[in-house]
């Protein structure tokens, strides 16, 4: 069996290698550059930049339009790519078609336009008029009360202006610009900026979106119910969503995708409209909101590249048997907004059987990893690197998880199960990342979001987790607790039951030379017999004493990250020897979810010691 090393990962952005450091299978993550045959069925039409509407496009050395391609395909054709960049949007299909490079060329779409005309002002301030402009505001469920002071609401405005590739920080008038920002007098259709433009490449967002997979009826033809398959394409610089898959409805950033479908429903009756959408070795970057929006059946995301966007990376909403896998997801909420709950992947609404594997999410210290949020059902996240977020995995008022050999490094949590039931967290390596199961009063009832409250498990439904041989390691100056369950004092004579089944067999590791005046506890535990309906506790015997049979062969080490791992000032969270224990051993489902073999059944941690 291969074993998991941290391997440097290169990827493309723009055609420019970066330099990743991931985990756990060695990839490759993201993009793979290779050659793109021709397909032998269906119709193919040639696009290139500079194609003419006018041509059929169904030969190589006459390209059509992509604009004109989009409307003549039909269900089962192939668009071929020639290589270059494509300043276009808002193209709209109904039919289950292919995209794809022609070769091994590089096609970019982007939404900007080049801005020429400048005017020069006075303290290096210049203006351009601009005509298309996106305006908007917070979603309605917004507190501006709560977040107004934190959040300018010119942050949520969906433009962007990027110089020579660099994207500008939104300002609220022009006496603030300088030369990395930018202001929109929305009143006058200006664009302003703080540097001069000459020898600069200055583009402004000119499109909301690339492309929409509509199940309307569009270009005269009917939805097929067939997704579209997008292969080695960049998409970029789009103001508000570059793909889109919807239902039964072509949302607009005014509106909040609450419906299809609201309150519980039936998975059969939502999720079909468009079946079976691919994406593989696929680049999206700096859109103001959300760089993928799916509805659909069947979805697969896979070698992909999800970068710099303003919510989220990755947005799955109503959908079933989902898989996303050996993607690189970073910098999400660019911008900083709060009161959004942004994340790199988000998991909306009754969605079921999604696996996520074999995934790295980093560089998201305004971001959220993996956030499941109403209704959800039968998560599988396994074999997946998340390293700087909020909340690494966010499990929320759902029901049914497999959380398995993952890392979770330097999150604020790194696993956070909330109002939820039913999440098994197995073999997960935490490094300064607390693991947190936390419920609480919300319900149906008077909820801020109305239904949402109703479609995942009630008030006394929220248990049934499992925590079981996964490692827990702390740094020096890390001072949170490593594992926390938490109810407030207000459930405490109504829940009286534990919201975990089981919860044995991991690894503690914390040094003993914190320098903090009082140890920081280790674990936190509720229900409890206290005023506030919790104990705290800074070792792992009074634990066991305390709330038995819990932890009846778990350990704690006094010990470093350094004595306990390969090299983890690189990254390498393998296990440097094995560990003291007598765990359980790993369900034989949980090992071949993880590709393990029989001898890794007593593995604690994501890493199976070999010596």
């Amino acid at each position: 069996m291969k074993s998991k090393l941290q391997l440097y990962i290169f990827i493309l952005i723009f055609f420019a290698p970066v330099t990743v450091i991931g985990q756990p299978s060695g990839g490759p993550y993201g993009p793979i550059d290779q050659y793109y045959e021709i397909p032998k069925t269906g119709n193919i039409y040639y696009v290139s930049p500079d194609g003419n509407a006018e041509s059929p496009g169904t030969v190589l050395n006459r390209p059509t339009s992509i604009e004109a391609a989009i409307e003549r395909v039909e269900s089962g054709d192939t668009i071929v790519l020639r290589g270059g960049v494509y300043r276009t949007g808002s193209l709209v299909l109904s039919q289950g078609i292919t995209m794809q490079p022609f070769a091994n060329e590089h096609p970019v779409l982007k939404g900007t336009r080049i801005a020429t005309e400048w005017e020069a002002l006075r303290d290096n301030v210049w203006r351009t008029k601009w005509t298309t402009l996106f305006p908007t505001s917070p979603l309605k469920w917004w507190r501006r009360n709560r977040e107004g002071m934190r959040t300018p609401l010119h942050r949520f405005n969906n433009d962007m202006v990027f110089a020579d590739g660099k994207v500008l920080t939104s300002m609220a008038w022009e006496g603030e610009l300088d030369a990395n920002s930018y202001f929109i007098d929305y009143e006058n259709s200006y664009v302003y900026i703080g540097f001069d433009p000459a020898d600069t490449l200055v583009e402004i967002t000119a499109h909301d979106s690339a492309l929409v997979r509509t199940s309307l009826t569009v270009h005269g033809k009917p939805n097929d119910h067939r997704g579209p398959v997008i292969r080695g394409i960049t998409f970029t610089q789009y103001a508000y969503r570059a793909l889109e898959v919807e239902g039964k409805k072509q949302f607009t950033m005014h509106d909040e995708p609450t419906d299809e479908p609201v309150g519980l429903q039936d998975p059969e009756t939502f999720g079909k409209d468009v079946v079976g959408t691919v994406l593989e070795n696929v680049t999206i970057s700096y859109c103001s909101r959300v760089a993928g929006y799916f509805r659909g059946d069947g979805l697969i995301i896979r070698n992909s590249l999800i970068s710099d966007t303003g919510t989220e990376g990755i947005y799955v909403i109503g959908s079933s048997d989902v898989l996303l896998e050996k993607n690189i997801i970073r910098r999400n909420n660019i911008e900083q907004l709060t009161g959004y709950y942004a994340s790199a992947v988000k998991i909306f609404n009754q969605t079921r059987r999604v696996t996520f594997r074999d995934n790295l999410i980093i560089e998201q210290p305004h971001s959220n990893g993996v956030w499941y949020d109403v209704g959800n059902r039968d998560g599988v996240i396994t074999n997946n690197w998340i390293e700087g977020a909020v909340d690494g995995f966010f499990f929320e008022i759902s029901r049914g998880a497999t959380v398995a050999g993952n890392v979770f490094v330097d999150n604020d949590k790194g696993v956070r199960v909330l109002n939820a039931a039913d999440v098994h967290v197995y073999n997960n390596t935490f490094v300064n990342s607390t693991a947190s199961f936390e419920r609480n009063e919300r319900s149906a009832v008077a909820d801020h979001f109305g239904w949402h409250s109703s479609t995942g498990p009630d008030v006394d439904e929220r248990e049934g987790h499992v925590f079981l041989n996964n490692l827990l390691v702390a740094s020096d100056s890390y001072l949170k607790p490593l594992l926390r369950f938490e109810q407030p004092a207000s459930l405490c004579d109504s829940l009286t039951r534990p919201m975990a089944n089981v919860v044995n067999g991991n690894v503690y590791v914390r040094s003993s030379a914190t320098g903090a005046a009082t140890p920081p506890p280790l674990i936190v535990w509720s229900p409890a017999e206290t005023d506030d309906c919790k104990n705290t506790f800074g070792s792992i015997e009074m634990f066991r004493k305390q709330v038995p049979p819990n932890e009846a062969a778990g350990v704690q080490l006094h010990h470093s990250p350094r004595s306990v791992f390969k090299g983890p000032d690189l990254g390498r969270y393998e296990l440097l020897k094995a560990l003291p224990g007598d765990r359980s051993p790993v369900p034989a489902d949980i090992r071949q979810l993880l590709g393990w073999s029989d001898e890794d059944a007593g593995t604690v941690g994501a890493f199976p010691f070999r010596p």
